[in-house]
Parts: C-alpha cells; sequence; structure tokens
C-alpha cells in the first residue's frame, strides 16, 4: 500500500471523486482503495468520492493492495539504484538488459530486479510500473513507479517538463552548420518487424541534437527527446546519415556490441511535492572507452 497526502487548492475540483481523478488517480485506484483495504479520507475522517472539499482540506488516499502478478519472477541480479523515492525508483539500467520481461525472456528484466531486490523488505514492491522505458541495448537512466498510482501521476505530466537527453557516438561528421538542431520527422514501421523508419504516414517526432566533439570518422552527440517514438533517436540519426555506432539493425557495420546510446540525463517536476528533480549520470565504460580509441586514430 502507498499513502498520498493531498492539500485542495482554489483551483481544483471540489468533489471528493473529481478531484481525485484530476490528480492522477484512475478510477480503478479509487475502487480499489474502497474495496481492498484502501482508505480515502478528508481531513483525517473518511468520506465518499460525491463529498464536497474546501480550499485547504487535506486529503488523504491510503491506497488498496494491488493484485500480485504471478507470471513476474524475482531475480537476485544487481540493481543500480541511483535513487530511491516514496514513490518511484530512478535506475540507471545496464546495456543488454530489458525494461520488462518478453515472452521469451520472463526472468532477468529491470522489472524482475525491482521485484527480487524489493520482495523482503518492509515495503516490497509487488508490481513495479516503467515510466521511462529504455532499448535492451540502451543503457541509462530510467524511472519506474513503485505502483500504478505512481505511474498514473507521472503520466498525467506536461511532457515539456520532463526532459530526457543522451549521448550517442555517431559515424560521419557534421558540418559547421549542421552542429545543432531539430530533427522533425514522422516515425512509423515498416513492416511486421521491430524496424521503424522516417515515413509521411508516421507518427510526429522531433529530436534535438548538439555536437559535443567531433574526430575523423565520428562525433559524439547530446539529444533531447521531445517525443518518445521507439528507437527514435536511432532512426532520426540513420535518417541524417549519422548511424549509431554498434547499430546493425539500422546500417552500421562496425564490431561495436550494441547501439553506442545511454540516457545521461534526466530531469521532470516531482508530482508529489513539485520539486524539480535532476538526475546525471556518466557513460558506461564501452562508450567512454570506445570512444577514446576513436579519438586516439
Amino acid at each position: 500500500m502507498a499513502v498520498f497526502k493531498l492539500k485542495v487548492l482554489a483551483e481544483d475540483p471540489k468533489q471528493l471523486g473529481s478531484f481525485l481523478l484530476h490528480n492522477g488517480f484512475s478510477k480503478q485506484e479509487v475502487v480499489r482503495a474502497k474495496a481492498h483495504h484502501g482508505m480515502i479520507l478528508v481531513n483525517h475522517r473518511r468520506r465518499y468520492t460525491n463529498y464536497y472539499l474546501k480550499e485547504g482540506d487535506e486529503v488523504i488516499f491510503v491506497s488498496g493492495q494491488e493484485t500480485k502478478n504471478p507470471w513476474l519472477k524475482p531475480s537476485k541480479e544487481s540493481l543500480p539504484l541511483v535513487k530511491e523515492d516514496q514513490y518511484y525508483l530512478v535506475i540507471n539500467k545496464p546495456a543488454g538488459v530489458l525494461s520488462i520481461p518478453s515472452r521469451y525472456e520472463d526472468d532477468d528484466a529491470i522489472v524482475n530486479r525491482i521485484i527480487g531486490k524489493f520482495q523482503d523488505s518492509s515495503s516490497p514492491i509487488i508490481k513495479p510500473h516503467v515510466i521511462t522505458r529504455l532499448d535492451r541495448d540502451t543503457s541509462g537512466l530510467m524511472l519506474v513507479g513503485k505502483n500504478a498510482i505512481a505511474h498514473a501521476r507521472f503520466s498525467k505530466m506536461d511532457k515539456n517538463r520532463f526532459i530526457k537527453k543522451y549521448h550517442a557516438i555517431v559515424h560521419g561528421n557534421f558540418s559547421e552548420h549542421e552542429l545543432s538542431g531539430l530533427i522533425d520527422a514522422p516515425i512509423g514501421k515498416i513492416d511486421d518487424g521491430v524496424k521503424r523508419t522516417v515515413i509521411s504516414t508516421g507518427q510526429s517526432a522531433q529530436t534535438e541534437y548538439c555536437v559535443l566533439q567531433q574526430v575523423p570518422g565520428a562525433s559524439l552527440v547530446e539529444l533531447r527527446l521531445l517525443t518518445g517514438r521507439t528507437h527514435q533517436i536511432r532512426v532520426h540519426m540513420a535518417h541524417i546519415g549519422h548511424i549509431l555506432f554498434g547499430d546493425e539493425l539500422y546500417g552500421a557495420n562496425d564490431k561495436f556490441p550494441r547501439q553506442a546510446l545511454n540516457c545521461c540525463y534526466l530531469a521532470f517536476e516531482d508530482p508529489f511535492d513539485q520539486q524539480k528533480r535532476i538526475f546525471e549520470i556518466a557513460d558506461p565504460a564501452d562508450m567512454t572507452s570506445l570512444w577514446q580509441k576513436l579519438v586516439g586514430n
């Protein structure tokens, strides 16, 4: 169970049920709180969802127990935690690890590792909810909600207040007038496979980029996602002629064992206390070593 405290502001809906929906609690969560050992309190007294609130009231929402997914297996493999909060986790995902289990590999994704790490704690995480998902071979910062309510609150955030930046090592060099820019090109599927492409019928996709450093034949680039399409950075970089090192799916042939892409920066306004949170990490050893070799050449 999780406990959430909220103050009623002047602009908030005043009926309790509408207030909860406005603040990111789903109808399912409200029902679960009433039926599965949770509580909804106003100024420390139980109230029904048709109760009318006043500005300044304190609403305490005690979530009901989430149903355990019997198919989620705990893993005891290492979980590189950057931050543990009451409501969410920030994790430095290694390359080669899935974010969530697949039908073919169901025992060692990040979700499995979270369950394994917290299953014996005083506050076990029964069902982690991935908020920012990374491809298997992309490393870096991931945000995971400890419960469905945390996931819902983050999902309602203004996307402009949620900043993700990546470092990528790409083939080729940029001309002087191309050292920074915005790639605005829709992305869609080619067929039933996993590969994506820039296509007029695709979903809108925007990526900002800035070249940090160049050596003959290679560039270190910082990128910010303005949208969240599958393979967005990989597709956009290939589209402008700068395939990521190691990205065989999009045409690389350089023997680096995975796409050279790391989520190095994550910033957002915490939906529970409205404070700005900023997380930064260094690029992993494999990318650092690759760049040093390229610089040496």
